[in-house]
């Protein structure tokens, strides 16, 4: 593939590496020195690329979806943040026929936790003695609290569990991202856990989506792709 990296920071320079590591090719590199580029000056950037990943910033996500829908790629949507805006995202890119994929976390093994989760919660959720938590732990730059994983976890558990919870968001360090999913009662606590043990595991996520959407046309979210593979050789509960 032909990738433009839009945001380079810790993730964008990953990415390039592990991208060309796979034989791909890096053929722009947008940073926040061009955050001020219009929307069809970034678009002529991108039009030689097959695919765009941007790990940039929230408030730039709107610009960087019509860029690449004007550019006629895909995006790998990797930045957090930006869901107040996600219905006009979501209608731009269905009525210019484009291709998008987001996640709140592009870690392959946190989007099977999240089928965990949501088979743990329906089990848990038959038994009213137990009460729902989550927490999550992040590295102190991260600016949204609670981080986007959090918040789709919490949409999952709720799919079981009628009753609301709160989120417990810590920021400190260097950590990549741990959260877990607790649930507890006067008898004992269950807890679920999943750690990142660096962000390659988000980078080798975010070149897989990369992949898979191509010769694709719609709105996704990351999990879309990884439940085509998993439900293809397992069955999971009712789903």
């Amino acid at each position: 593939m032909k990738i433009a990296l839009i945001g380079y920071g810790s993730m964008g320079k990953i990415i390039k590496r592990l991208a060309e590591e796979k034989g791909n090719e890096i053929v722009a590199v947008i940073t926040s020195a061009e955050a001020t580029l219009s929307e069809e000056s970034l678009a002529e950037k991108l039009k030689q690329a097959d695919v765009a990943i941007d790990f940039s910033v929230a408030s730039a996500v709107k610009r960087n979806v019509s860029s690449c829908l004007l550019a006629g790629i895909p995006l790998v949507e990797g930045t957090t943040g930006w869901q107040t805006e996600f219905e006009v995202v979501k209608r731009m890119v269905e009525e210019m026929r484009g291709a998008f994929i987001f996640g709140a976390n592009f870690s392959i093994g946190m989007n099977i936790f999240y089928r965990v989760v949501s088979l743990a919660s329906q089990l848990f959720s038959k038994f009213s003695e137990y009460d729902v938590f989550i927490e999550e732990r992040h590295h102190r730059r991260k600016k949204d609290s609670p981080s986007g994983t959090a918040l789709k976890l919490k949409q999952i558990v709720l799919q079981s569990f009628e009753k609301d919870f709160s989120i417990s968001s810590t920021r400190a360090g260097e950590i990549p991202g741990t959260h877990i999913v607790g649930f507890d009662s006067k008898a004992d606590t269950v807890e679920l856990i999943h750690t990142a043990r660096s962000r390659e595991g988000f980078a080798s996520g975010a070149i897989f989506a990369a992949e898979w959407i191509q010769g694709k046309q719609g709105f996704y979210e990351f999990s879309q792709a990884i439940d085509e593979i998993v439900s293809s050789k397992f069955s999971f509960g009712n789903d």
